[in-house]
């Protein structure tokens, strides 16, 4: 029988508990049964780690799966369909396979937009293209032989927003925090606010759009060029709004404006809480609920795991439609990536090619 490979999710926390608690059984949610079904012993589970997206190790199945709701192995969850399992191989945070590193080699990310390769690890189990497994099966090998040890952010490696059912479906519940502790990385510091809102704001005007930039934001400048130069900045918003719903919407980061609909609006959440801008997003779409309005939050690669759980908020999770389907990310590496390599192709391209950089902020399985 040919061996399978598939796809085991971890979170920092469930893979230290999975270890602490002697690493020979895995399990899965219930509604993934009918995908661990098709696991067969001999099988190899192949684990990744969410927060830092790292490949961490390989277990070998060595049972059927079966149901057990009473050995308690993970704190915060049952995963109640289990698997024995044998642990192949395993690394740590800092010696695990950045998933990035196997980029040019892995079917993920061939012929895709730019973070669309997210989908394949948004539930577990799941199976590999057997290439793809091999891979990284080999990349795992040659990690255990020779280890490189690479920094990674903490806070993602343990900090997991708890799920739970509700009448909106899955919600993910973040763990309460100050105001703002994220740790940005050096490379990240040199990159500003305003630097984010200046390539937003000229990449909508050269794609012969109007551009509109916070009201309280008007008077800023990048690299010794005020915004208010920018030849498609308007001074005023459209008129078909309510004053309420104005107030809101002139704080907003960036609006990307085709006449007087307001085709995207970004919020660029640098160093400062995500939570505020979100909640003028909110505001937006409870106040207009008619309206379709593509929403982005821009930040730093370091604050992708942050952005998400902000998103799925059960506050936000309850609007209709919910935010996690309408409001995506945009790391700084990708919008940057895209004004660097452009050029003129810019006034051929239609406004929503910014999609192909975004990526979702529905909520993964792990």
């Amino acid at each position: 029988m040919t061996r399978k490979y598939w796809l085991d999710l971890f979170t920092g926390k469930t893979w230290e508990e999975f270890l602490k608690n002697g690493a020979t059984v895995s399990g899965f949610r219930e509604r993934r049964r009918s995908l661990a079904k098709k696991i067969s012993p001999g099988d190899y589970l192949i684990c990744y780690l969410t927060g830092i997206t790292r490949f961490v190790g390989v277990l070998e199945v060595e049972s059927e799966c079966y149901d057990d709701t009473e050995t308690r192995i993970w704190e915060d969850e049952v995963f109640p369909v289990r698997f024995k399992v044998k642990l192949l191989y395993q690394l740590n945070a800092k010696t695990a396979v950045p998933i990035h590193n196997l980029k040019d080699q892995l079917s993920f990310f061939k012929g895709i937009k730019p973070g669309k390769w997210q989908g394949f690890f948004r539930g577990s189990p799941a199976e590999f293209k057997e290439q793809d497994a091999l891979i990284i099966m080999d990349a795992i090998r040659d990690a255990v032989k020779n280890p490189v040890e690479r920094e990674y952010s903490e806070r993602s490696y343990w900090r997991r927003p708890r799920a739970y059912e509700s009448t909106v479906g899955t919600v993910t519940i973040p763990e309460e925090e100050t105001e703002e502790v994220d740790i940005i990385k050096p490379q990240a510091e040199k990159v500003t606010h305003e630097e984010m809102q200046w390539l937003l704001l000229k990449l909508g005007s050269d794609l012969g759009l109007d551009v509109w930039v916070a009201r309280n934001d008007r008077n800023k400048e990048y690299n010794g060029v005020s915004f208010q130069t920018l030849p498609r900045l308007r001074k005023e918003l459209p008129t078909q709004f309510d004053e309420a719903t104005n107030r809101t919407i002139e704080l907003i980061d960036v609006l990307w404006l085709q006449k007087d609909a307001i085709v995207a609006a970004f919020e660029v959440e640098h160093t400062s809480a995500i939570y505020s801008g979100l909640l003028r997003m909110s505001d937006l779409i409870s106040m207009q609920p008619n309206i379709r309005i593509n929403l982005y939050i821009v930040a730093p690669d370091e604050r992708r795991e942050k952005v998400i759980a902000e998103v799925n908020r059960p506050t936000f999770a309850r609007l209709n439609p919910p935010l996690p389907k309408i409001c995506k990310f945009i790391p700084y590496s990708e919008l940057k990536k895209e004004m660097e390599t452009i050029g003129y192709r810019v006034s051929y391209m239609k406004p929503q090619f910014i999609d192909g950089i975004s990526e979702s902020c529905e909520p993964d399985e792990a």
